[in-house]
């Protein structure tokens, strides 16, 4: 199981970043011991005193293909579900400034929070969902996926020419405005809809 994710793929966080907008995807991968589950917490890393939360809409691949054609992307994934791309934001700059790439800020161990799915048929279009996350009982994170710069579809596709797709493999979509630094003792509850569907400390 691989981790695929998308960054800026959200105009207002691509803003308060100060990024350049993209022309293409901007694609990067976790491991699989990337993952937390729901339930789980968050080990802070003793290799950053500045880790960010983003949070994303998350969707599960439910067979195997490669050079997927859009229109026949939805075919792809059955369920989607949320999860937080924890970032090292400080070595993240550092790695960065050394143009270099950015694994080690971003797929370190338990870097990718998940929670459960839930049917994609839940929803009346998957280009209109609200997720959110809060922090210690804030609101810090709110977004809607018709915000994203490149659908949903669309990031299958791309994605499929580069890399062959599998059952179980993650997408995550990109992050809205808002992000932010946890601290040890912080409690997330991330929600898709209102409805709480991943919560966990930062220990």
């Amino acid at each position: 199981m691989k981790i695929i994710c998308v960054g800026r793929n959200y105009t207002e966080h691509i803003a308060e970043l100060n990024n350049e907008k993209p022309d293409a995807p901007v694609i990067f991968l976790k491991p699989e011991t990337a993952q937390v589950r729901t339930g789980e917490p968050f080990f802070y890393p003793n290799f950053s005193k500045d880790v960010h939360y983003e949070v994303e809409l998350v969707v599960k691949i439910n067979r195997v293909g490669k050079n997927i054609e859009e229109r026949f992307a939805h075919k792809y994934y059955d369920e989607i579900g949320v999860g937080i791309d924890f970032t090292a934001r400080d070595l993240q700059s550092e790695l960065k400034a050394k143009g270099l790439p950015w694994e080690l800020a971003k797929a370190f161990n338990g870097s990718a929070p998940v929670s459960e799915f839930v049917p994609v048929s839940d929803f009346e279009d998957i280009q209109n969902i609200n997720f959110s996350l809060d922090v210690n009982g804030e609101m810090r994170q709110n977004g809607n996926s018709s915000m994203m710069l490149y659908r949903i579809n669309y990031l299958i596709s791309f994605v499929s020419k580069y890399f062959m797709l599998k059952k179980g493999d993650l997408i995550f979509t990109g992050t809205p405005k808002g992000v932010g630094p946890v601290q040890i003792g912080d409690k997330l509850t991330a929600s898709i809809e209102g409805k709480k569907m991943l919560e966990l400390f930062v220990r």
